[in-house]
C-alpha cells in the first residue's frame, strides 16, 4: 500500500465548473488531494465503484465528534466556513448504533406505503403551482426554479412536517444559506446561529400546539423518554437536516431535469412517444447531474487502502457524486451526455449507498415524476429562455443546481386542467 503524493487540488468554492473539475480530479484516479474552502484538505473520490465501496464500509465515518482528530481537537475552529457540516448531529452524521437508533426514528415516515398516500396531495400541490405557471407566464419568462421548483418541496414538507407558513420564508433563506460554499466565516456563522434560532423556535412552537406531523412526532420521542431516544441536539439537528436535504436536492433534481429535457429535445420527444418513461428521466437526470455535487465530510476510521492509495485514519474524505454519476467505467464514453434510454441510468449514487441511503429518495422520485409530466403535459412548447450554457451556476460546490431557469411556456395544451398531472 502507498501513500500518494501529489499537490493537492483547490476546490471552487463557486462551483462555476462542477463537471469540468470533477472530471480534472477523475483523470488523476479514484482518490485525489483536494483543499477544500478554509484550507482544509481532505481526499476526493471520484470513481463510481470506490465510492461504492467507500460507502458500505464500515470503516467510514461521518462522525466528526468519534473520528475526525482535528475537529476533536480545535484544529478546525467553529467558525470555518463549512463548519455546519460537521457540527450537526444527525442521522446521517452518526456513526454504528448512533446512526440505527436516529434512522428508525424517522424511517416510518418514508415507507413505500406513507409516499403513496402523500401523492394525490403532491398532485394537487402540482396542479395549484402549474395554474400560477400559467398566469405568470403570459406576460414572458417565468423563472421555473422560484416558481415551481422551490415552491413544490417546500410545500410538501411543510405539511409533512408541520411547519406554519410564517416560518418558510426564513427557512429558505436560512437553507440557501447553508448550501452557499462562497460565504465568508462571518456569513455562515450568522445564518448557522440563525438557523438553529429558528428551528428552536420551531419547536417551542411544536411542543406548544403538536399535530400530526414528523415534527410533533419527533418531539413525543424527545419528551416521553426524557431524552433517551433522542437528546435536544439531536431532535434540532435531524430537523434541520430532514428539512434541508429533502428541500434541496427535490429543488435541484426538479431544476436539472427540465433544463436536460428542454436542452435535449430528441429526449423529450422520446418520453413524450412512450419509448422511455418520466421516471426513466428522472433517474438519468439524477445520474447526469446528481443534486448534490458533493458530500462532505466523511472520516477514516483505520487506514483504508482504496486501489492502492492509502486513506490514513483521521483523514477526511469528500465524495464526489457528481464525477460518479459520469464515471466513463460505468456509464460508457458518453457519459457526459443526456440519454433517457441509457442502459445504466438507475445504477447512480445520487441518492447515496449503504447505511446513509436517502430515506426521501421515495418522495423526491415521485415529486419530480409528476411535475415533469404536468409541466410538459400543460406547457407542450415550454422552451428556455436563454440557452443552457448561458444558465448561471449557484455559488455553491455542494448544491448542483441553478440560480433561475427562465422558461417561455408558449401555448398551453387545449383542456389542460388539474388532471393534466395524473396518471
Amino acid at each position: 500500500m502507498t501513500r500518494q503524493q501529489q499537490c493537492p487540488y483547490a476546490i471552487d468554492p463557486s462551483g462555476r465548473d462542477i463537471h469540468g473539475e470533477a472530471a480534472r480530479l477523475s483523470a488523476q484516479g479514484p482518490l485525489t488531494r483536494v483543499v477544500l474552502p478554509g484550507g482544509v484538505e481532505a481526499w476526493s473520490v471520484t470513481g463510481q465503484e470506490a465510492i461504492r465501496k467507500l460507502l458500505i464500509d464500515p470503516r467510514i465515518s461521518k462522525d466528526a465528534y468519534r473520528h475526525w482528530p482535528a475537529w476533536i481537537n480545535g484544529e478546525i475552529a467553529e467558525t470555518w466556513p463549512l463548519a455546519i457540516w460537521v457540527s450537526v448531529q444527525n442521522m446521517v452524521t452518526a456513526y454504528g448504533d448512533d446512526h440505527k437508533r436516529l434512522r428508525g426514528l424517522v424511517a416510518s415516515a418514508f415507507t413505500t406505503r406513507r409516499v403513496a398516500l402523500l401523492r394525490p396531495r403532491v398532485e394537487e400541490i402540482t396542479a395549484t403551482l402549474l395554474d400560477g405557471l400559467a398566469r405568470e407566464g403570459e406576460s414572458g419568462p417565468v423563472d421555473f426554479r422560484a416558481r415551481f421548483a422551490h415552491l413544490l418541496p417546500t410545500l410538501v414538507l411543510s405539511e409533512l412536517f408541520g411547519i406554519p407558513e410564517e416560518f418558510r420564508a426564513s427557512l429558505h433563506r436560512i437553507i440557501s444559506g447553508f448550501f452557499d460554499t462562497t460565504a465568508t466565516m462571518e456569513d455562515a456563522r450568522r445564518n448557522q446561529v440563525d438557523l438553529y434560532r429558528t428551528m428552536g423556535e420551531l419547536v417551542a412552537l411544536k411542543r406548544e400546539t403538536p399535530g400530526e406531523d414528523l415534527t410533533s412526532s419527533l418531539i413525543a420521542a424527545r419528551d416521553e423518554t426524557n431524552g433517551s431516544r433522542l437528546s435536544e441536539k439531536e431532535l434540532v439537528d435531524n430537523l434541520i437536516l430532514l428539512f434541508t436535504a429533502g428541500y434541496e436536492t427535490t429543488v435541484n433534481l426538479l431544476d436539472n431535469a427540465v433544463c436536460l429535457l428542454l436542452d435535449n429535445p430528441g429526449q423529450l420527444a422520446r418520453v413524450r412517444a412512450g419509448e422511455a418513461t418520466w421516471a426513466d428521466a428522472v433517474e438519468e437526470a439524477l445520474r447526469a447531474e446528481a443534486p448534490g455535487a458533493n458530500g462532505i465530510l466523511r472520516y477514516a476510521v483505520e487506514d483504508v487502502d482504496v486501489d492502492g492509495t492509502v486513506i490514513g485514519k483521521g483523514e477526511p474524505i469528500v465524495i464526489s457524486f457528481a464525477a460518479a454519476g459520469r464515471d466513463r467505467a460505468v456509464h460508457g464514453d458518453d457519459a457526459h451526455t443526456f440519454d433517457v434510454t441509457r442502459a445504466t441510468r438507475r445504477e447512480h449514487l445520487a441518492f447515496g449507498h449503504g447505511a446513509h441511503y436517502c430515506v426521501g429518495a421515495q418522495l423526491a422520485r415521485m415529486e419530480a415524476e409528476i411535475a415533469l409530466r404536468g409541466l410538459f403535459d400543460r406547457f407542450p412548447e415550454a422552451a428556455l429562455a436563454v440557452p443552457a450554457g448561458e444558465l448561471r451556476p449557484l455559488g455553491s460546490f455542494i448544491s448542483n443546481g441553478h440560480q433561475e431557469v427562465p422558461l417561455l411556456l408558449g401555448r398551453q395544451r387545449a383542456g389542460a386542467s388539474a388532471a393534466g398531472v395524473h396518471g
